[in-house]
Protein backbone atom coordinates (compact mmCIF):
# COMPACT_ATOMS: atom_id res chain seq x y z
CA UNK A 1 0.00 0.00 0.00
CA UNK A 2 1.31 3.49 -0.64
CA UNK A 3 2.50 5.08 2.31
CA UNK A 4 0.53 8.39 1.87
CA UNK A 5 -2.24 6.50 1.35
CA UNK A 6 -1.84 4.69 4.32
CA UNK A 7 -1.12 7.61 6.35
CA UNK A 8 -4.01 9.46 4.99
CA UNK A 9 -6.38 6.17 6.67
CA UNK A 10 -4.65 6.42 9.74
CA UNK A 11 -5.29 10.09 9.98
CA UNK A 12 -9.21 9.27 9.28
CA UNK A 13 -8.75 6.22 11.86
CA UNK A 14 -7.35 8.85 14.75
CA UNK A 15 -9.84 11.58 14.17
CA UNK A 16 -12.57 8.40 14.35
CA UNK A 17 -10.96 6.94 17.03
CA UNK A 18 -11.03 11.10 18.80
CA UNK A 19 -14.26 11.73 17.84
CA UNK A 20 -15.32 8.12 20.44
CA UNK A 21 -12.98 9.10 22.83
CA UNK A 22 -14.68 12.41 23.83
CA UNK A 23 -18.26 11.15 23.23
CA UNK A 24 -20.16 12.24 25.92
CA UNK A 25 -22.90 9.78 25.62
CA UNK A 26 -20.47 6.86 26.04
CA UNK A 27 -19.59 5.99 29.60
CA UNK A 28 -15.71 4.98 29.91
CA UNK A 29 -16.29 1.14 29.05
CA UNK A 30 -18.21 1.72 26.12
CA UNK A 31 -15.68 3.88 25.04
CA UNK A 32 -12.83 1.26 25.18
CA UNK A 33 -15.20 -1.54 23.88
CA UNK A 34 -15.67 0.94 20.78
CA UNK A 35 -12.05 2.07 20.06
CA UNK A 36 -11.06 -1.67 20.16
CA UNK A 37 -13.37 -2.78 18.15
CA UNK A 38 -12.88 0.01 15.51
CA UNK A 39 -8.66 -0.90 15.82
CA UNK A 40 -9.33 -4.11 15.57
CA UNK A 41 -11.58 -3.40 11.98
CA UNK A 42 -8.50 -1.39 10.67
CA UNK A 43 -5.68 -3.53 11.45
CA UNK A 44 -7.53 -6.78 10.06
CA UNK A 45 -6.74 -8.22 13.44
CA UNK A 46 -9.03 -11.51 14.71
CA UNK A 47 -8.63 -10.47 18.26
CA UNK A 48 -7.63 -7.38 20.42
CA UNK A 49 -7.22 -7.57 23.97
CA UNK A 50 -6.37 -4.69 26.79
CA UNK A 51 -4.81 -6.48 29.37
CA UNK A 52 -3.63 -5.63 32.94
CA UNK A 53 -1.10 -6.88 34.35
CA UNK A 54 -1.52 -6.88 39.14
CA UNK A 55 0.79 -6.49 41.35
CA UNK A 56 1.32 -10.48 41.26
CA UNK A 57 2.33 -10.36 37.83
CA UNK A 58 -0.84 -12.35 37.19
CA UNK A 59 -2.73 -11.45 33.52
CA UNK A 60 -6.23 -10.06 33.31
CA UNK A 61 -7.86 -9.30 30.08
CA UNK A 62 -9.88 -6.14 31.19
CA UNK A 63 -11.39 -5.57 27.66
CA UNK A 64 -11.50 -8.02 24.34
CA UNK A 65 -12.43 -7.73 20.99
CA UNK A 66 -12.74 -10.82 18.66
CA UNK A 67 -13.98 -11.40 15.17
CA UNK A 68 -12.86 -14.90 14.83
CA UNK A 69 -12.34 -16.88 18.14
CA UNK A 70 -10.19 -19.71 17.63
CA UNK A 71 -8.46 -20.32 20.53
CA UNK A 72 -9.60 -21.60 24.14
CA UNK A 73 -9.05 -18.94 26.93
CA UNK A 74 -6.76 -21.32 28.68
CA UNK A 75 -4.83 -20.96 25.79
CA UNK A 76 -5.22 -17.59 26.00
CA UNK A 77 -4.27 -17.02 28.79
CA UNK A 78 -0.99 -18.99 28.07
CA UNK A 79 0.17 -16.78 24.93
CA UNK A 80 -0.54 -13.77 27.00
CA UNK A 81 1.53 -14.40 29.81
CA UNK A 82 3.88 -14.98 27.12
CA UNK A 83 3.31 -12.09 25.54
CA UNK A 84 3.78 -9.85 29.06
CA UNK A 85 7.13 -11.31 29.88
CA UNK A 86 8.30 -10.12 26.15
CA UNK A 87 7.08 -6.63 26.49
CA UNK A 88 8.69 -6.52 30.05
CA UNK A 89 12.53 -7.52 28.55
CA UNK A 90 11.93 -4.84 26.09
CA UNK A 91 10.40 -1.74 28.73
CA UNK A 92 11.62 0.85 26.37
CA UNK A 93 10.41 0.03 23.40
CA UNK A 94 6.63 1.84 22.40
CA UNK A 95 5.32 -1.21 20.78
CA UNK A 96 6.98 -4.94 20.10
CA UNK A 97 5.62 -7.24 16.99
CA UNK A 98 6.46 -10.88 16.40
CA UNK A 99 4.95 -14.20 16.55
CA UNK A 100 4.82 -17.19 18.60
CA UNK A 101 3.25 -20.92 18.87
CA UNK A 102 2.64 -22.54 22.24
CA UNK A 103 2.05 -26.04 20.98
CA UNK A 104 1.92 -28.15 18.05
CA UNK A 105 -1.42 -28.69 17.58
CA UNK A 106 -2.56 -24.72 18.12
CA UNK A 107 -2.08 -22.11 15.18
CA UNK A 108 0.85 -19.59 15.09
CA UNK A 109 -0.21 -16.22 16.42
CA UNK A 110 0.80 -12.79 15.21
CA UNK A 111 1.11 -9.53 17.28
CA UNK A 112 1.72 -6.17 17.68
CA UNK A 113 1.74 -5.17 21.34
CA UNK A 114 2.18 -1.75 23.33
CA UNK A 115 2.63 -1.26 26.75
CA UNK A 116 -0.14 0.86 29.13
CA UNK A 117 0.63 3.12 31.85
CA UNK A 118 -1.04 4.89 34.48
CA UNK A 119 1.02 8.04 34.51
CA UNK A 120 4.28 6.02 35.53
CA UNK A 121 2.35 3.02 36.58
CA UNK A 122 2.42 0.37 34.08
CA UNK A 123 -1.08 -1.09 33.82
CA UNK A 124 -0.72 -3.53 30.78
CA UNK A 125 -0.61 -4.11 27.41
CA UNK A 126 -2.47 -3.34 24.39
CA UNK A 127 -2.19 -6.28 21.75
CA UNK A 128 -3.86 -7.22 18.48
CA UNK A 129 -3.71 -10.47 17.32
CA UNK A 130 -3.72 -12.63 13.73
CA UNK A 131 -4.05 -15.88 13.49
CA UNK A 132 -4.56 -16.94 9.62
CA UNK A 133 -2.08 -14.34 7.84
CA UNK A 134 0.81 -14.42 9.78
CA UNK A 135 3.00 -14.00 6.64
CA UNK A 136 2.12 -10.29 6.99
CA UNK A 137 4.10 -7.94 8.25
CA UNK A 138 2.94 -4.92 10.29
CA UNK A 139 4.07 -1.44 8.79
CA UNK A 140 5.96 1.72 10.62
CA UNK A 141 2.32 3.78 10.30
CA UNK A 142 0.45 0.59 11.70
CA UNK A 143 3.11 0.70 14.85
CA UNK A 144 3.01 3.80 14.90
CA UNK A 145 -1.16 3.58 14.65
CA UNK A 146 -1.16 1.62 17.64
CA UNK A 147 1.59 3.24 19.88
CA UNK A 148 -0.72 6.29 19.91
CA UNK A 149 -4.25 3.85 20.40
CA UNK A 150 -2.53 2.93 23.44
CA UNK A 151 -1.59 6.45 24.46
CA UNK A 152 -5.59 7.27 23.90
CA UNK A 153 -6.68 4.06 26.23
CA UNK A 154 -3.57 4.76 28.93
CA UNK A 155 -5.56 8.23 29.17
CA UNK A 156 -8.97 6.65 29.77
CA UNK A 157 -7.93 4.07 32.17
CA UNK A 158 -6.48 6.31 33.97
CA UNK A 159 -9.12 8.45 34.10
CA UNK A 160 -11.46 5.39 35.55
CA UNK A 161 -8.36 4.68 38.03
CA UNK A 162 -8.58 8.63 38.88
CA UNK A 163 -12.66 8.14 39.04
CA UNK A 164 -12.35 4.60 41.29
CA UNK A 165 -9.50 6.16 43.59
CA UNK A 166 -12.06 8.78 44.24
CA UNK A 167 -14.82 6.79 44.91
CA UNK A 168 -12.76 5.18 47.26
CA UNK A 169 -11.30 8.10 49.56
CA UNK A 170 -15.00 9.08 49.34
CA UNK A 171 -16.03 5.97 50.68
CA UNK A 172 -13.27 5.32 53.24
CA UNK A 173 -12.39 6.56 56.45
CA UNK A 174 -8.69 8.28 55.98
CA UNK A 175 -7.82 7.44 59.52
CA UNK A 176 -8.40 3.87 60.26
CA UNK A 177 -8.81 2.18 56.22
CA UNK A 178 -11.99 1.31 57.21
CA UNK A 179 -15.56 2.25 55.13
CA UNK A 180 -16.73 5.16 56.55
CA UNK A 181 -20.49 5.85 57.52
CA UNK A 182 -21.69 6.82 53.93
CA UNK A 183 -20.03 3.48 52.69
CA UNK A 184 -21.71 1.80 55.73
CA UNK A 185 -24.98 2.92 54.83
CA UNK A 186 -25.25 1.85 51.22
CA UNK A 187 -23.92 -1.35 52.07
CA UNK A 188 -26.75 -1.64 55.18
CA UNK A 189 -28.84 -1.31 52.32
CA UNK A 190 -27.40 -3.92 50.30
CA UNK A 191 -27.54 -6.31 53.18
CA UNK A 192 -31.26 -5.28 54.07
CA UNK A 193 -32.40 -6.19 50.41
CA UNK A 194 -30.55 -9.89 50.84
CA UNK A 195 -32.19 -10.47 54.08
CA UNK A 196 -35.49 -9.51 52.78
CA UNK A 197 -35.16 -11.84 49.69
CA UNK A 198 -33.70 -14.34 51.93
CA UNK A 199 -35.91 -13.72 54.75
CA UNK A 200 -33.30 -14.33 57.04
CA UNK A 201 -31.58 -12.44 59.85
CA UNK A 202 -29.76 -8.88 60.20
CA UNK A 203 -28.03 -7.98 62.89
CA UNK A 204 -26.18 -4.41 63.57
CA UNK A 205 -23.86 -3.70 66.59
CA UNK A 206 -23.02 0.47 66.90
CA UNK A 207 -19.38 -0.13 69.21
CA UNK A 208 -17.97 2.95 71.40
CA UNK A 209 -15.02 2.87 72.70
CA UNK A 210 -15.02 3.68 76.38
CA UNK A 211 -14.06 7.55 77.79
CA UNK A 212 -11.92 8.48 74.78
CA UNK A 213 -12.53 11.75 75.08
CA UNK A 214 -10.80 11.31 78.38
CA UNK A 215 -7.65 9.38 76.57
CA UNK A 216 -7.57 12.71 73.66
CA UNK A 217 -7.72 15.27 76.32
CA UNK A 218 -5.33 13.70 78.74
CA UNK A 219 -2.28 12.29 75.75
CA UNK A 220 -3.40 14.26 72.58
CA UNK A 221 -5.09 13.59 69.36
CA UNK A 222 -1.98 11.67 68.23
CA UNK A 223 -2.59 8.96 70.92
CA UNK A 224 -5.89 9.34 70.56
CA UNK A 225 -5.54 8.39 66.60
CA UNK A 226 -3.26 5.83 67.49
CA UNK A 227 -5.96 4.23 69.59
CA UNK A 228 -8.79 4.44 67.13
CA UNK A 229 -6.55 2.66 64.59
CA UNK A 230 -5.43 -0.17 67.11
CA UNK A 231 -8.99 -0.74 68.09
CA UNK A 232 -10.39 -0.61 64.31
CA UNK A 233 -7.13 -3.15 63.65
CA UNK A 234 -8.38 -5.45 66.61
CA UNK A 235 -12.11 -5.18 65.58
CA UNK A 236 -11.05 -6.39 62.29
CA UNK A 237 -9.16 -9.03 62.70
CA UNK A 238 -12.19 -11.28 64.45
CA UNK A 239 -14.44 -10.28 61.81
CA UNK A 240 -16.08 -13.74 60.32
CA UNK A 241 -17.09 -14.52 56.48
CA UNK A 242 -19.52 -12.38 54.99
CA UNK A 243 -18.92 -10.01 58.48
CA UNK A 244 -17.53 -5.98 57.81
CA UNK A 245 -16.95 -3.59 60.23
CA UNK A 246 -17.22 0.37 59.41
CA UNK A 247 -16.25 3.42 60.92
CA UNK A 248 -19.64 4.82 62.15
CA UNK A 249 -18.39 8.29 63.68
CA UNK A 250 -15.87 9.56 66.29
CA UNK A 251 -14.92 6.89 68.41
CA UNK A 252 -17.97 4.64 67.29
CA UNK A 253 -17.66 1.73 64.72
CA UNK A 254 -20.79 -0.01 63.28
CA UNK A 255 -20.14 -4.19 63.09
CA UNK A 256 -22.85 -6.06 60.49
CA UNK A 257 -23.06 -9.65 61.05
CA UNK A 258 -23.92 -12.17 58.49
CA UNK A 259 -26.45 -14.78 59.25
CA UNK A 260 -26.49 -14.25 62.86
CA UNK A 261 -29.64 -14.81 65.50
CA UNK A 262 -29.86 -12.72 67.99
CA UNK A 263 -28.07 -15.42 70.75
CA UNK A 264 -24.98 -16.28 68.38
CA UNK A 265 -24.66 -12.62 67.62
CA UNK A 266 -24.67 -11.76 71.64
CA UNK A 267 -21.89 -14.39 72.02
CA UNK A 268 -19.22 -13.45 69.03
CA UNK A 269 -19.73 -9.47 69.94
CA UNK A 270 -19.45 -10.18 73.72
CA UNK A 271 -16.47 -12.47 72.84
CA UNK A 272 -14.83 -9.82 70.77
CA UNK A 273 -14.87 -7.07 73.41
CA UNK A 274 -13.33 -9.31 75.95
CA UNK A 275 -10.35 -9.35 72.84
CA UNK A 276 -10.37 -5.66 73.03
CA UNK A 277 -10.45 -5.35 76.53
CA UNK A 278 -7.28 -7.86 76.67
CA UNK A 279 -5.50 -5.96 74.34
CA UNK A 280 -3.95 -2.86 76.57
CA UNK A 281 -2.69 0.15 74.70
CA UNK A 282 1.15 1.05 75.75
CA UNK A 283 1.58 4.61 75.65
CA UNK A 284 4.84 7.07 76.38
CA UNK A 285 3.52 7.54 79.69
CA UNK A 286 2.24 4.37 80.37
CA UNK A 287 -0.47 1.58 79.33
CA UNK A 288 -3.95 2.41 78.88
CA UNK A 289 -6.29 -0.57 79.89
CA UNK A 290 -9.23 0.08 77.32
CA UNK A 291 -12.83 -1.18 77.21
CA UNK A 292 -15.91 -0.87 74.49
CA UNK A 293 -19.88 -1.07 75.07
CA UNK A 294 -21.65 -2.01 72.42
CA UNK A 295 -25.21 -1.36 71.34
CA UNK A 296 -26.90 -4.41 69.25
CA UNK A 297 -29.96 -4.86 67.52
CA UNK A 298 -31.24 -8.04 65.63
CA UNK A 299 -34.51 -8.28 63.08
CA UNK A 300 -36.02 -10.78 60.92
CA UNK A 301 -38.37 -9.63 58.69
CA UNK A 302 -40.35 -9.45 55.35
CA UNK A 303 -39.57 -5.75 55.50
CA UNK A 304 -36.51 -3.86 57.54
CA UNK A 305 -36.84 -0.69 58.33
CA UNK A 306 -32.98 0.77 58.16
CA UNK A 307 -33.34 3.87 60.42
CA UNK A 308 -35.43 1.61 63.17
CA UNK A 309 -32.86 -0.73 63.23
CA UNK A 310 -30.09 1.89 63.89
CA UNK A 311 -32.12 3.56 66.39
CA UNK A 312 -32.30 0.34 68.84
CA UNK A 313 -29.02 -0.33 68.32
CA UNK A 314 -28.14 3.27 69.23
CA UNK A 315 -30.19 3.08 72.13
CA UNK A 316 -28.73 -0.26 73.33
CA UNK A 317 -25.45 1.34 73.17
CA UNK A 318 -27.35 4.15 75.80
CA UNK A 319 -28.37 2.09 78.01
CA UNK A 320 -24.50 -0.30 77.87
CA UNK A 321 -23.20 3.10 78.50
CA UNK A 322 -25.20 4.39 81.61
CA UNK A 323 -24.87 0.73 83.07
CA UNK A 324 -21.42 1.45 83.69
CA UNK A 325 -19.75 0.55 79.98
CA UNK A 326 -17.85 -2.61 79.15
CA UNK A 327 -20.56 -4.73 78.32
CA UNK A 328 -22.90 -5.84 75.48
CA UNK A 329 -26.76 -4.74 75.52
CA UNK A 330 -29.03 -6.49 72.96
CA UNK A 331 -31.75 -3.84 72.32
CA UNK A 332 -34.86 -5.73 73.00
CA UNK A 333 -37.64 -3.17 71.93
CA UNK A 334 -36.53 -3.42 68.32
CA UNK A 335 -38.45 -5.29 65.79
CA UNK A 336 -37.25 -8.78 66.49
CA UNK A 337 -37.26 -8.60 70.12
CA UNK A 338 -40.78 -6.98 70.14
CA UNK A 339 -42.41 -9.62 68.13
CA UNK A 340 -43.23 -11.83 71.23
CA UNK A 341 -45.15 -8.69 73.21
CA UNK A 342 -47.04 -7.68 70.42
CA UNK A 343 -49.69 -10.21 71.12
CA UNK A 344 -50.05 -9.78 74.94
CA UNK A 345 -50.01 -6.31 75.06
CA UNK A 346 -52.26 -5.73 72.54
CA UNK A 347 -54.84 -8.52 74.34
CA UNK A 348 -54.36 -6.63 77.92
CA UNK A 349 -55.45 -3.92 75.87
CA UNK A 350 -58.68 -5.57 74.20
CA UNK A 351 -59.30 -7.39 77.49
CA UNK A 352 -58.72 -4.70 80.23
CA UNK A 353 -55.62 -6.92 81.61
CA UNK A 354 -53.42 -3.25 81.24
CA UNK A 355 -53.83 -2.14 84.87
CA UNK A 356 -52.30 0.45 87.07
CA UNK A 357 -50.14 0.02 90.48
CA UNK A 358 -49.91 2.95 92.65
CA UNK A 359 -47.05 3.67 94.23
CA UNK A 360 -46.70 6.29 97.36
CA UNK A 361 -45.06 9.94 97.49
CA UNK A 362 -44.36 11.45 100.98
CA UNK A 363 -43.51 14.98 102.09
CA UNK A 364 -39.80 14.21 103.39
CA UNK A 365 -40.40 17.11 105.99
CA UNK A 366 -43.92 14.82 107.83
CA UNK A 367 -43.67 11.74 106.03
CA UNK A 368 -47.24 12.42 105.32
CA UNK A 369 -48.21 10.68 101.97
CA UNK A 370 -49.10 13.90 99.55
CA UNK A 371 -49.41 12.04 96.00
CA UNK A 372 -49.00 8.77 94.49
CA UNK A 373 -47.70 7.20 91.02
CA UNK A 374 -50.01 5.50 88.46
CA UNK A 375 -47.74 2.70 87.54
CA UNK A 376 -48.49 0.37 84.39
CA UNK A 377 -49.02 -3.09 85.06
CA UNK A 378 -49.74 -5.42 82.89
CA UNK A 379 -51.75 -8.68 84.08
CA UNK A 380 -49.93 -11.93 82.69
CA UNK A 381 -51.68 -15.08 81.73
CA UNK A 382 -51.25 -16.89 85.59
CA UNK A 383 -53.32 -13.18 86.83
CA UNK A 384 -49.47 -11.67 87.95
CA UNK A 385 -49.04 -8.32 87.55
CA UNK A 386 -45.31 -7.61 85.04
CA UNK A 387 -43.70 -4.62 86.13
CA UNK A 388 -43.29 -1.82 83.40
CA UNK A 389 -39.80 -2.43 82.77
CA UNK A 390 -40.60 -5.77 80.93
CA UNK A 391 -43.50 -4.32 78.20
CA UNK A 392 -43.45 -0.70 77.92
CA UNK A 393 -40.22 -0.23 75.48
CA UNK A 394 -41.94 -3.39 73.85
CA UNK A 395 -45.21 -1.40 73.69
CA UNK A 396 -43.01 1.81 72.46
CA UNK A 397 -41.22 -0.25 69.41
CA UNK A 398 -44.57 -1.52 68.23
CA UNK A 399 -46.49 2.07 68.27
CA UNK A 400 -48.61 0.86 71.21
CA UNK A 401 -47.42 3.26 73.98
CA UNK A 402 -50.50 5.48 73.43
CA UNK A 403 -53.05 2.82 73.93
CA UNK A 404 -51.37 2.33 76.93
CA UNK A 405 -51.02 5.81 78.58
CA UNK A 406 -54.92 6.27 77.60
CA UNK A 407 -56.10 2.60 79.22
CA UNK A 408 -53.33 4.19 82.53
CA UNK A 409 -54.95 7.92 82.40
CA UNK A 410 -58.67 6.61 82.51
CA UNK A 411 -58.21 4.28 85.36
CA UNK A 412 -56.12 6.88 87.14
CA UNK A 413 -58.78 9.53 86.78
CA UNK A 414 -61.84 6.92 88.37
CA UNK A 415 -59.02 6.04 90.92
CA UNK A 416 -59.02 9.94 91.68
CA UNK A 417 -62.99 10.62 92.02
CA UNK A 418 -62.74 7.66 94.34
CA UNK A 419 -59.99 9.37 96.22
CA UNK A 420 -61.31 12.86 96.47
CA UNK A 421 -65.35 11.66 97.20
CA UNK A 422 -63.33 9.35 100.48
CA UNK A 423 -62.35 12.54 102.24
CA UNK A 424 -59.40 10.88 103.23
CA UNK A 425 -57.10 12.86 101.41
CA UNK A 426 -58.75 15.16 99.46
CA UNK A 427 -55.41 17.12 98.54
CA UNK A 428 -53.63 14.31 97.48
CA UNK A 429 -52.16 14.03 93.90
CA UNK A 430 -52.30 11.61 91.39
CA UNK A 431 -48.94 11.67 88.84
CA UNK A 432 -49.55 9.62 85.44
CA UNK A 433 -47.21 9.16 82.31
CA UNK A 434 -47.78 10.47 79.09
CA UNK A 435 -45.41 9.63 76.44
CA UNK A 436 -44.58 12.34 73.41
CA UNK A 437 -47.01 10.10 70.74
CA UNK A 438 -49.36 10.51 72.74
CA UNK A 439 -49.67 14.42 73.27
CA UNK A 440 -49.11 14.37 69.18
CA UNK A 441 -52.20 13.32 68.74
CA UNK A 442 -54.77 15.93 68.87
CA UNK A 443 -57.30 13.66 69.01
CA UNK A 444 -56.42 12.06 72.33
CA UNK A 445 -55.47 15.10 74.41
CA UNK A 446 -59.05 16.24 73.38
CA UNK A 447 -60.53 12.85 74.71
CA UNK A 448 -58.62 13.55 77.91
CA UNK A 449 -60.23 16.80 78.34
CA UNK A 450 -63.31 15.27 77.82
CA UNK A 451 -63.25 12.66 79.89
CA UNK A 452 -61.74 14.37 82.43
CA UNK A 453 -64.90 16.90 82.59
CA UNK A 454 -66.95 13.53 82.99
CA UNK A 455 -64.57 12.33 85.61
CA UNK A 456 -64.98 15.84 87.16
CA UNK A 457 -68.70 15.83 87.50
CA UNK A 458 -68.88 12.75 89.55
CA UNK A 459 -66.59 14.66 92.25
CA UNK A 460 -68.53 15.43 95.57
CA UNK A 461 -66.93 18.64 95.51
CA UNK A 462 -66.38 20.39 92.32
CA UNK A 463 -62.39 21.13 91.57
CA UNK A 464 -61.70 24.25 90.38
CA UNK A 465 -58.16 25.98 89.03
CA UNK A 466 -55.84 23.34 89.77
CA UNK A 467 -56.49 19.44 89.48
CA UNK A 468 -55.17 16.93 91.72
CA UNK A 469 -53.96 15.05 88.52
CA UNK A 470 -50.26 15.63 87.37
CA UNK A 471 -48.80 14.24 83.82
CA UNK A 472 -45.17 13.29 83.68
CA UNK A 473 -42.91 13.41 81.28
CA UNK A 474 -39.54 11.62 81.07
CA UNK A 475 -36.20 13.70 80.85
CA UNK A 476 -34.80 10.38 78.54
CA UNK A 477 -37.13 11.01 75.63
CA UNK A 478 -35.47 13.69 73.47
CA UNK A 479 -37.73 16.67 72.29
CA UNK A 480 -36.44 18.25 69.81
CA UNK A 481 -39.63 20.84 69.15
CA UNK A 482 -39.90 22.32 72.56
CA UNK A 483 -42.40 25.34 71.34
CA UNK A 484 -44.78 21.72 69.42
CA UNK A 485 -44.60 20.20 72.14
CA UNK A 486 -45.94 23.51 74.41
CA UNK A 487 -48.98 23.58 71.90
CA UNK A 488 -49.68 20.44 72.55
CA UNK A 489 -49.83 20.24 76.58
CA UNK A 490 -51.10 23.59 76.78
CA UNK A 491 -55.03 22.51 76.81
CA UNK A 492 -54.52 20.07 79.69
CA UNK A 493 -52.29 22.93 81.55
CA UNK A 494 -55.57 25.60 80.93
CA UNK A 495 -57.69 22.92 82.57
CA UNK A 496 -55.75 23.17 85.51
CA UNK A 497 -53.05 20.20 84.85
CA UNK A 498 -49.77 20.35 86.27
CA UNK A 499 -46.38 18.75 84.55
CA UNK A 500 -43.25 17.02 86.49
CA UNK A 501 -40.35 16.30 84.49
CA UNK A 502 -39.21 12.65 84.98
CA UNK A 503 -35.87 10.94 85.46
CA UNK A 504 -33.84 14.45 85.78
CA UNK A 505 -30.41 14.12 85.25
CA UNK A 506 -30.87 10.72 82.72
CA UNK A 507 -30.79 11.83 79.34
CA UNK A 508 -30.11 14.82 76.87
CA UNK A 509 -31.20 18.77 77.79
CA UNK A 510 -32.30 18.70 81.53
CA UNK A 511 -31.69 21.80 82.07
CA UNK A 512 -33.31 22.76 78.36
CA UNK A 513 -36.43 21.03 79.41
CA UNK A 514 -36.49 23.59 82.39
CA UNK A 515 -35.99 26.88 80.78
CA UNK A 516 -38.51 25.34 77.78
CA UNK A 517 -41.58 24.23 79.87
CA UNK A 518 -44.22 24.99 82.60
CA UNK A 519 -42.75 22.27 85.05
CA UNK A 520 -44.41 22.27 88.42
CA UNK A 521 -42.53 19.17 89.99
CA UNK A 522 -38.77 17.47 88.97
CA UNK A 523 -38.20 13.73 89.58
CA UNK A 524 -34.41 13.57 90.77
CA UNK A 525 -33.24 10.51 88.59
CA UNK A 526 -33.36 7.46 90.68
CA UNK A 527 -29.56 6.64 89.80
CA UNK A 528 -28.13 9.62 91.29
CA UNK A 529 -30.23 9.13 95.05
CA UNK A 530 -29.10 5.22 95.10
CA UNK A 531 -25.53 6.40 94.26
CA UNK A 532 -25.34 9.36 96.28
CA UNK A 533 -24.21 7.70 99.66
CA UNK A 534 -20.14 8.69 100.05
CA UNK A 535 -19.75 10.47 96.40
CA UNK A 536 -19.82 13.79 96.87
CA UNK A 537 -19.70 14.60 93.24
CA UNK A 538 -23.32 13.62 92.89
CA UNK A 539 -24.00 14.85 96.28
CA UNK A 540 -23.43 18.10 94.61
CA UNK A 541 -25.15 17.67 91.59
CA UNK A 542 -27.98 16.84 93.52
CA UNK A 543 -28.31 19.68 95.41
CA UNK A 544 -27.89 22.47 92.37
CA UNK A 545 -30.47 20.51 91.24
CA UNK A 546 -32.17 21.26 94.48
CA UNK A 547 -31.20 24.84 94.47
CA UNK A 548 -32.65 25.63 91.05
CA UNK A 549 -35.35 24.23 91.71
CA UNK A 550 -36.32 26.42 94.54
CA UNK A 551 -35.73 29.03 92.93
CA UNK A 552 -38.10 28.67 90.14
CA UNK A 553 -41.03 27.54 92.72
CA UNK A 554 -40.37 23.96 91.52
CA UNK A 555 -40.89 20.81 93.87
CA UNK A 556 -38.53 18.40 93.82
CA UNK A 557 -39.30 14.66 94.13
CA UNK A 558 -36.60 12.39 94.66
CA UNK A 559 -37.21 8.83 93.34
CA UNK A 560 -35.27 5.14 94.53
CA UNK A 561 -35.02 5.81 98.42
CA UNK A 562 -34.55 3.17 100.10
CA UNK A 563 -33.87 3.56 103.18
CA UNK A 564 -34.25 6.17 106.30
CA UNK A 565 -30.51 7.71 105.54
CA UNK A 566 -30.97 8.47 102.51
CA UNK A 567 -34.54 9.96 103.11
CA UNK A 568 -33.12 12.02 105.91
CA UNK A 569 -29.76 13.45 103.97
CA UNK A 570 -32.53 14.04 101.03
CA UNK A 571 -34.05 15.78 103.42
CA UNK A 572 -31.40 17.74 104.89
CA UNK A 573 -30.58 18.89 101.85
CA UNK A 574 -33.87 20.33 100.66
CA UNK A 575 -35.80 17.82 98.54
CA UNK A 576 -39.35 18.41 98.91
CA UNK A 577 -40.91 14.94 98.62
CA UNK A 578 -39.88 11.14 98.27
CA UNK A 579 -40.81 8.04 96.59
CA UNK A 580 -39.15 4.74 96.65
CA UNK A 581 -39.76 1.19 98.47
CA UNK A 582 -38.80 2.72 101.68
CA UNK A 583 -42.08 4.47 101.95
CA UNK A 584 -44.20 1.62 99.66
CA UNK A 585 -43.99 -0.47 96.71
CA UNK A 586 -46.24 0.01 93.91
CA UNK A 587 -49.96 -1.61 94.58
CA UNK A 588 -52.62 -3.25 92.19
CA UNK A 589 -56.26 -3.12 92.89
CA UNK A 590 -56.33 -6.31 91.51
Amino acid sequence: MNPNNEASRIEGQLQTQWRLATNRDLDEGQKIDAMLDLGASYLEADGAWIVEIDQFNNAHIHHQSERHPSITDEIKLDWIRTLSNRIDDNPNAPWITGSMTLAADQPTILYIAAPLWLATKRFGFLCFTNYDNIERDYSPQACDYVDLLAAGFSQILLQIHQQLALQDLALTDVLTGLPNRRAAEMRLNEEIARAEREHSILTVSICDLDRFKLINDHYGHKTGDIVLKRAAHTLQQQMRDGDWIARWGGEEFLIYLHHADSDQAYQAIDRLRLIYQQTPFVANSGTLELTLSVGMASVQADKIDLTRLLADADSALYEAKNAGRNRVVLNRSGQRATLWHAGEIQDALKNNHLIPAYQPIVDLRTGKVVAEEALARLINKQGHPTPAAEFIEAAEGLQLIHLVDETITRQTMAHCVNSQNSKDNPDLAHFVNLSPQFLSRPEMVSGLLDSVKQHCVLCDTPINGVKPLVFEITERQFINDFELLTRQIQPLLDMGFRLALDDFGSGYSSFLYLAKLPISFLKIEGWMVTNMHGNAKIIDIIQAIIDISHKQNIITIAENIEDAETAELLAKMGVNWGQGYYFGRPECNL
